[in-house]
């Protein structure tokens, strides 16, 4: 609560309000604010009530990943979403990132031809968040680990490759995913090495998998594959890889191959361009919002992306703009997680997802190349 009323020294908001002590705090704030605008960075659990109180109270609604947890939650967030015409935007800060700000322009331009297929993962190993116990991610997310089976946490990796895809805009949609998941192993491991034998953790049934695999088809028929695993030990990955007919677009490390070369780099597809080599290609083909906010966003999270993100974000509510990621595509990249749980408990059975657009996406305007 101090550090929030510090914040308010400027001489635009010398007094900020403060509302905590107990679990239904913010609807107090909702009804004596009335906000224009909320930001949720919650547990998860909290993402869906959250939003759609906001948007019943008339704010516009901004939610950390996932929007929510179940299809019943997404398809409320749509629906109220439609009947108050509020704003209510996932906040998949990543799809500012400088290489996939970078790979959206060039697919924009053809230079890999038709798109056919995307790899994206969430590959970051967080055991060290058990040591969360009482407050902090850890002490909820752990439970989601251990009851819940599937691909937990899709959009960091698959947002950015829907955009390539032009997905729920126009061109294409998802059309159904198959889901697989590996043996619990890790967490149970690591418990039972770091904690004593009564603590909480080791009192878990850790039923989620350490590492899912699912695969979704594209009502083109195109594929992507989406993992997940917070779990296992080995470097940080989204993999962030777009194939077309010319060439592919691949992150960690970031590499490009084109058919026929890069000009004065390689002279066919069978060797990356990547490192030092790949100055020419940012140079050429860096994304005009990168250029534009780059210097002035440095110093925000995530290496630029969630200053990025929030400017973008006011920017288009003070003139008027759509958003750069409308309610639609943040329930359609969050239903992953509850139709993968599906796919796994059923030994990979297909599953269908939800249009929420009801069909809208067919008229919905591609995400354009923002000066």
């Amino acid at each position: 609560a101090e550090e929030a009323h510090a914040m308010g020294k400027g001489e635009r908001h010398k007094e900020i309000r403060t509302y905590h002590g107990d679990e239904e705090a913010w609807k107090r704030m909702l009804a004596e604010v009335k906000p224009d605008v909320v930001f949720i960075a919650t547990n998860w659990k909290n993402h869906a009530p959250m939003a759609i109180e906001a948007m019943k109270q008339g704010a516009h609604a901004f939610v950390e990943v996932p929007l929510a947890l179940t299809l019943q939650e997404l398809w409320e967030i749509v629906d109220t979403s439609e009947q108050t015409r509020k704003h209510c935007m996932m906040m998949e800060n990543v799809n500012y990132g400088r290489d996939e700000l970078m790979f959206l322009n060039m697919c924009r331009k053809g230079i890999i031809g038709e798109v056919l297929h995307g790899e994206a993962a969430y590959i970051h190993e967080l055991r060290w968040q058990m040591e969360e116990v009482e407050r902090g991610t850890g002490s909820w997310r752990t439970y989601h680990y251990a009851r819940r089976n599937g691909n937990l946490y899709p959009t960091h990796g698959l947002g950015p490759v829907a955009q390539y895809m032009n997905l729920a805009r126009g061109e294409d949609t998802f059309r159904s995913l198959v889901s697989f998941s590996t043996p619990a192993i890790g967490r149970k491991m690591y418990a039972r090495k770091n904690y004593p034998e009564d603590h909480q953790w080791n009192q878990l049934d850790y039923q989620g998998g350490d590492l899912n695999t699912s695969i979704i088809k594209t009502q083109l028929g195109r594929t992507i594959m989406v993992q997940w695993d917070e779990t296992s030990p080995r470097p940080y990955s989204r993999l962030n890889l777009i194939q077309g007919t010319k060439g592919a677009l691949a992150g960690f490390p970031t590499r490009v191959a084109l058919e026929g070369g890069v000009a004065g780099i390689t002279e066919d597809h069978h060797r990356w361009v990547q490192g030092e080599q790949l100055a020419a290609l940012y140079e050429k083909y860096d994304h005009p919002l990168y250029k534009r906010l780059a210097a002035s966003t440095k110093e925000s999270g995530h290496g630029g992306m969630d200053g990025m993100m929030v400017y973008r974000i006011i920017e288009c509510l003070q003139q008027g703009l759509p958003l750069d990621q409308n309610v639609y595509e943040g329930a359609l990249w969050s239903a992953v997680a509850p139709l993968s749980e599906r796919s796994v408990a059923t030994d990979g059975q297909p599953q269908v997802f939800p249009d929420f657009t009801r069909g809208e996406w067919k008229n919905t305007a591609p995400l354009g190349i923002i000066a």
